[in-house]
């Protein structure tokens, strides 16, 4: 009397849809790499890192200025001496100007040479932390893809236990018209079907927004998603030792990786501080011409030129340095607690996953189990209801018990693939092949369509 849903779970309609594209797990992670913001996002937060390293260098380059000011002057001087003893007046137009050409370049400046060298740290961090996005992409897209698949099969059970609630509603009000059952089976059976009713809209709403969550990924786009096939291998992670995961997640990890380039370079900046205690030297040299007036108003032409150096050696500046000095200490600290922070949460991460990818082996292989023993629970309770050793509400559980279990055999499918990638991930091995293995387990002839349901 009940329908499984085992092999009907995968065989969806293409109807009511746009434009759309068929795609697997490999074409919707190109999309993804293609759309994604915060990808992008993080690619320009490492291209403006890297100015970091141009920019320290230019303060160690040569610098080099021209300034050059003028004006015109109409002049009438009253009473000017006119070398004889007596005076006269002297009127004047004549143009006056001022141009200088200097360089200056650091001899010494501890602080500068430092931040050069910070400047590497920096830039191998945000390396480091545009690695990690990349691979956080492979797994946000890979979850989002298959939670679509896993609420799709949520609602696919949803629909067929509110099915079977339907047929067990016809058949009791048939039963009761000619007096079989009582009044009470029909009232079960009308509320089982309305719970199952409600929960298939509640379930297509959860659909709706797995759809949304992988839009937000690829883009606005439309695509038909390759379901899970039949071929799915259960093996437990190679090699099977939690401790080596943990080994290669702590060496690899790039998110560790950051955390440690972060510390390095706290490490610059207490020397960058420290250094505002020592003497710095510079070299200046420069070229200046200055028309200054006319002859006959005494004005005068100058060319010079100068080199020299320029010592300045720091006696007091109000504790300043110092106070700068222990707060870039204090930064460093929090930078040597956050990498430690890190390393746990990736060792965490690296248990979690491990664990998931052998719990969820068992899982699928119980739900299995329970599969059978479900279908068979159901079969003897409707032959019970038929002689009368059973309820209507015994049947209406049972039918209950199997679509769930069928429901939770798929989803831990699903949850074994995703603690596998969830693992590559905390060793910062998740790539694309490894995401070419979990595509190679779909069946691009079973597709999934938006608001196909």
């Amino acid at each position: 009397m009940h329908r499984p849903i085992l092999t009907a779970v995968l065989a969806l309609g293409l109807t009511g849809a746009g434009p759309v594209f068929a795609e697997d797990l490999i074409q919707i992670y190109d999309l993804a790499v293609l759309g994604d913001p915060v990808l992008k996002r993080a690619e320009q937060q490492l291209l403006a890192t890297r100015e970091v390293k141009p920019q320290a260098l230019a303060l160690l380059l040569p610098n080099i200025g021209v300034t050059a000011s003028g004006q015109y002057q109409n002049v009438e001087a009253l009473d000017a001496p006119d070398g004889l003893g007596g005076t006269r007046t002297i009127r004047d137009n004549y143009a006056s100007g001022l141009g200088s050409a200097q360089l200056t370049q650091t001899v010494y400046n501890r602080g500068q040479w430092i931040g050069l060298q910070r400047s590497a740290d920096v830039i191998s961090q945000a390396e480091a932390e545009y690695k990690t996005s990349q691979i956080l992409l492979m797994s946000r897209t890979a979850v989002a893809y298959f939670n679509v698949l896993r609420a799709a099969d949520l609602v696919r059970s949803s629909e067929a236990l509110m099915r079977a609630n339907e047929r067990q509603l016809e058949q009791s009000k048939q039963r009761f018209d000619v007096g079989l059952v009582a009044i009470t089976d029909v009232n079960d059976n009308q509320a089982a079907y309305d719970r199952s009713r409600a929960t298939v809209i509640t379930n297509k709403n959860l659909l709706d927004n797995a759809w949304e969550a992988l839009r937000v990924i690829i883009g606005p786009v439309d695509v038909t998603l390759a379901r899970l096939g039949d071929n799915l291998p259960l093996a437990p992670p190679a090699p099977n030792d939690i401790k080596e995961w943990t080994q290669v997640a702590l060496q690899n990890n790039y998110t560790i990786q950051a955390a440690s380039q972060a510390v390095a370079g706290a490490k610059k900046q207490v020397e960058i501080e420290r250094s505002g205690h020592y003497p710095t030297l510079g070299l200046q040299a420069g070229y200046q011409l200055d028309r200054s007036g006319s002859e006959e108003l005494g004005g005068l032409d100058t060319n010079g030129s100068y080199i020299g150096l320029n010592l300045n050696i720091p006696i007091y500046q109000g504790g300043a340095v110092s106070s700068r000095t222990r707060q870039a200490g204090h930064n460093l600290g929090a930078t040597q607690e956050q990498l430690d922070a890190v390393r746990r949460q990736v060792s965490q991460e690296v248990t979690d996953s491990f664990r998931g990818v052998i719990s969820s082996i068992s899982e699928v292989e119980a739900r299995k189990a329970a599969i059978v023993s479900a279908t068979s629970t159901l079969e003897s309770t409707e032959a019970g209801l038929e002689v009368g050793t059973r309820t209507q509400v015994d049947v209406l559980n049972a039918q209950r018990q199997l679509y769930e279990n069928e429901y939770l055999y798929l989803s831990a499918r699903y949850d074994y693939i995703i603690f596998g990638l969830r693992l590559y991930q905390a060793t910062s091995g998740l790539n694309r092949d490894v995401i070419d293995r979990a595509n190679s387990w779909l069946n691009p002839s079973e597709l999934l369509t938006p608001n196909s349901f």
